[in-house]
């Protein structure tokens, strides 16, 4: 009898078909809950800004310390050259300012910026140091020239050449030369925008250091592109240069103002009259297309030479490209220019795209 009473009393009540059931669930559930999600909301919004506070304090101690280690071997060119080579007179003037340049104030100005850093002023500081940055680009600008400079000295000059070997031969220096620490201030500007750019990254966009560090994050970048830009022209200028030294004779001008190089390579030459294929060495720059060939490997003086075949200026130029629009093996290239059609082929599929590519750009720039 007891255990039916039990029975009964656990059975659930049933509801007729088509009825909904409410659950009533009282305020302050609700609002606890409510308290709960938002908690955890801030909590996770705490946590990024700790993350990223601690990523930024390890960026800025970096900096400190990579600064310091900086600062220390300027210092060495500095104190053990510009500063004693001044006092002394062995170079002149004119010869010392086209070696070290601007690096005395590159040395201040980063002197300036360490005392920041200690201090913990980090986005004054780093907006501070960018009105000096042009410096570095001047600097770059003239390295090529310093260096060559400093090569002419020390074998013209017997008492620099002297000098420079005992002044190396401090412990200070560690076996380190002086052609080894001009480049600091080149690889520092590099260090310069990617600590920058992390402390940016890592700096709350609302804070009182993020405009200023965002300053300065453009001005590192600004002078970043125009030491690329001084860099990528010297480059070209010595591929113009080992070009025209590759070429026999003097009859084509290569290294000209405002001509770019662009690529190199072997292809064949199809002849319209059913002559066998001419291998020839392609050149093409910015604005012309030189056909070469080699010279005979007995000839006494030009025998790792070229000779010049043709050269086509690419303003008259249309590029279409006959076959080799699939993944077939090679391909050909049509060149039309005024008085003259270029078949030109290879074997290499991603060879003869390339050259297709790389000629209808330089003839579409010339044209635009």
């Amino acid at each position: 009898m007891g255990r039916s009473r039990h029975l009964k009393a656990g059975r659930r009540r049933r509801l007729p078909a088509g009825s909904v059931a409410f659950l009533c669930i009282s305020p302050e559930v609700v609002m606890s809950d409510l308290s709960l999600l938002f908690l955890a909301g801030a909590n996770t919004v705490e946590e990024q800004r700790a993350r990223w506070e601690r990523k930024r304090s390890r960026t800025a101690k970096e900096l400190l310390e990579t600064e310091h280690k900086y600062l220390e071997q300027l210092d060495l060119v500095v104190t053990f050259f510009v500063t004693i080579l001044k006092a002394k007179g062995t170079l002149k003037p004119a010869v010392l300012e086209t070696i070290f340049g601007p690096l005395e104030s590159i040395y201040s100005a980063s002197h300036v910026l360490a005392l920041h850093l200690e201090r913990g002023n980090l986005g004054p500081g780093l907006e501070n140091f960018c009105q000096d940055l042009e410096l570095y680009g001047h600097y770059i600008e003239n390295l090529e020239q310093a260096n060559k400079t400093l090569k002419e000295q020390l074998r013209k000059n017997k008492s620099f050449r002297r000098f420079k070997k005992l002044q190396e031969a401090r412990p200070q220096f560690q076996g380190r030369r002086l052609e080894d620490l001009l480049p600091l201030p080149l690889q520092r500007l590099h260090q310069y925008k990617h600590f920058l750019r992390d402390l940016l990254e890592n700096t709350n966009p609302d804070g009182p250091e993020y405009q200023k560090l965002a300053r300065a994050v453009k001005s590192v970048s600004e002078v970043s592109h125009w030491v690329q830009d001084i860099i990528h022209e010297r480059e070209n200028s010595l591929q113009l240069l080992r070009i025209q030294k590759l070429l026999k004779g003097q009859k084509i001008q290569i290294l000209t103002p405002g001509r770019w190089y662009i690529r190199k390579g072997w292809l064949l030459v199809v002849p319209s009259k059913g002559e066998v294929l001419k291998r020839r060495m392609f050149f093409l720059f910015s604005d012309i297309f030189i056909s070469a060939k080699p010279c005979h490997p007995l000839h006494p003086l030009n025998s790792n030479k070229l000779a010049c075949q043709a050269l086509y200026p690419l303003h008259q130029c249309i590029v279409d490209k006959v076959f080799g629009h699939t993944q077939s093996q090679g391909g050909l290239l049509s060149l039309s220019f005024p008085n003259k059609t270029l078949l030109l082929m290879s074997s290499d599929q991603q060879d003869i795209d390339d050259w297709y590519q790389g000629l209808a750009a330089a003839v579409r720039k010339l044209k635009a």
